[in-house]
């Protein structure tokens, strides 16, 4: 039996503080990078920890009871927390999405909600407040997550088969407790929910259609996520990806589809709808179809290392500024100044140069959220 090997480098600690420009500024709401794409969403890993094993994102391989997760003291709290997020919502971020690991496992994290929900953008609206969650502790929490101010929640679901979904999540969690977490966040007002399920070729893509029929004409929103080269701990071959044209095509064979308008510019997810009316799904074709060209995400790590791309391969310390005393003036035209020098475009240019950039030591998407 070939022992399974899988090479990984921590990379949380290769960052860089950020250099504060001599002439500082104050935000506009306006800011673009390198390619003109503007700053629009923030999100935020309030944990490196999670509760579930995932074959792709956190295998026990890697992440088993030896592994150094990050200390209490080298997480954000959340006043530092808040603090960024109302620079970034100074820039022109109108969306802010709580990630994780397993976001649910932060304690109070309602409080961190709570605080966040108070900020506004310069033009006076509320933020669109969101979170990711594997759904294990969503029927628990998700009344006090909307008293909040929490907006709405996205699930992260990979099948309905009970047998596959034990063996993806690879600690026994039984399906039907994450289905019980999505009916109590409808029913107290978390929406529109969107169920989030990345395939993996020869794992769970038989259950692409199952899928797709249990939540036709539901109020949720499925979305299928190919399976992506983040990070190094998912051991990603290219096999193993199953193509977002190929499942549209399997879904509309037996529950046609027609193609639908992004809700707004900048949509990861591609939107087909149900010709009989009733509902519709999303494909996130992050390696087959690259949309860096419209990417208006920066990510911020739990101990506050932003990175401007989900591949990044390192990221700059804002913890660093924020601890030494800096003003929110000079920590505002230090972001302004690296949002401006982003050029980001890795999934543009994998095709291309892939031999070249499989090379390049990538964060984990465990660290920094999807």
């Amino acid at each position: 039996m070939t022992e399974k090997f899988i090479p990984v480098i921590d990379l949380r600690h290769r960052d860089s503080v950020p250099a504060i420009p001599s002439m500082l500024e104050q935000p506009t709401g306006l800011l673009a990078d390198a390619l003109a794409r503007p700053l629009h969403d923030l999100r935020i890993s309030v944990t490196d920890r999670c509760n579930f094993r995932c074959v792709y994102c956190m295998p026990k391989e890697v992440f088993d009871k030896n592994y150094a997760f990050l200390p209490h003291e080298a997480l954000l709290s959340f006043e530092e927390i808040t603090r960024i997020a109302k620079i970034f919502v100074a820039h022109g971020v109108q969306k802010i999405r709580l990630t994780g690991g397993e976001p649910l496992l932060r304690k109070h994290i309602e409080k961190l909600i709570a605080m966040l929900s108070e900020l506004r953008t310069p033009d006076g609206r509320e933020l669109d407040l969101t979170l990711t969650t594997n759904g294990s502790l969503l029927a628990r929490k998700a009344q006090a997550l909307k008293d909040a101010g929490l907006k709405r929640v996205t699930v992260s679901l990979d099948s309905l088969d009970d047998a596959i979904f034990r063996r993806m999540n690879d600690v026994d969690f039984p399906v039907s407790q994450v289905l019980h977490g999505i009916e109590v966040a409808h029913k107290v007002g978390l929406g529109p929910i969107k169920i989030n399920m990345v395939v993996k070729a020869g794992l769970n893509d038989r259950e692409i259609v199952p899928m797709a029929r249990h939540f036709k004409g539901s109020p949720f929103i499925l979305r299928f996520i190919e399976y992506m080269d983040v990070g190094a701990s998912n051991g990603w071959k290219m096999d193993e990806v199953v193509p977002s044209a190929e499942v549209v095509r399997r879904i509309s064979t037996e529950m046609p589809l027609a193609e639908a308008e992004p809700n707004y510019s900048g949509e990861t997810a591609e939107r087909w709808r149900y010709l009989d009316g009733s509902g519709e799904i999303g494909v996130i074709s992050s390696v087959t179809q690259a949309f860096c060209h419209e990417c208006t995400r920066a990510r911020l790590s739990t101990e506050g290392k932003l990175y401007t791309c989900l591949f990044a391969t390192s990221g700059h310390d804002l913890r660093a500024l924020l601890r030494s005393g800096r003003s929110d003036e000079e920590l505002a035209t230090a972001v302004a100044h690296l949002w401006r020098a982003r050029s980001d475009r890795y999934s543009e240019t994998r095709t291309a140069q892939t031999a070249e950039l499989r090379k390049l030591q990538k964060i984990e998407m465990s660290y920094i959220g999807g």
